[in-house]
């Protein structure tokens, strides 16, 4: 296997050393976050952050970076104290992709995108028409991390809209049947699909498969 030291990774030139440190980690989660602004305004951005953090309650979290910028995204969360989380389907993947180029604040992302807004009952935040899954989500608490100038957000499920088809009797989400997609990187695209599922590991009992 070809071996790359601490050293020779931080003498790389700025983009390669991003695509390399990005895409080594592994799979990641495919989402479009979507908050509205307290002028009304819709913004919806891609993010390959989104992570489980319990679930009882149901916790969720994300990286934000260097807030020495515009972040529409964490201003939106902080005045209003909700957003939605949307997995993007494999039809989404360019539109959702485009909404990681630097728009103004007062441009809305879903005008520059084939994306569409979509509105549950009440509540005022938007959610992506097509995701198969849509999380509406409670900002409770953030975390500056230091080493790279980052923010961690936490946040608490408060409802989750889902395409019943993905549903199993045991409450499991099966994301394939959905066509959702995870990301190699912060580019590649990838459509998974599941190979097998497992019962509950227990000590000197071998591991039995659902699916066999």
């Amino acid at each position: 296997m070809k071996h790359i030291s601490r050293d020779t990774i931080s003498q790389m030139e700025k983009i390669e050393r991003l695509n390399f440190i990005n895409s080594c980690t592994g799979y990641k989660s495919a989402n479009l976050i979507a908050t509205k602004s307290i002028d009304g305004i819709a913004n919806v951005a891609v993010f390959s952050s989104v992570t489980h953090l319990g679930s009882n309650p149901g916790l969720i979290g994300f990286i934000l970076r260097p807030t020495t910028v515009p972040r529409d995204t964490y201003k939106n969360i902080k005045e209003t104290g909700f957003f939605s989380i949307n997995h993007i389907t494999v039809d989404q993947i360019s539109d959702a992709h485009h909404t990681s180029a630097s728009y103004e604040a007062s441009v809305s992302e879903f005008d520059k995108t084939a994306l569409e807004e979509e509105y549950k009952s009440d509540l005022e935040v938007p959610f992506v028409k097509g995701s198969p899954v849509q999380l509406y989500c409670k900002y409770l608490n953030e975390y500056y991390i230091k080493e790279n100038d980052t923010i961690h957000i936490i946040a608490s499920i408060e409802a989750v809209f889902f395409d019943e088809k993905l549903e199993h009797k045991d409450g499991w989400l099966q994301l394939d049947k959905g066509k959702v997609v995870s990301l190699n990187g912060l580019d590649g695209y990838c459509l998974p699909q599941l190979v097998d599922r497992f019962e509950y590991a227990r000590p000197n009992i071998s591991t039995k498969s659902f699916l066999k």
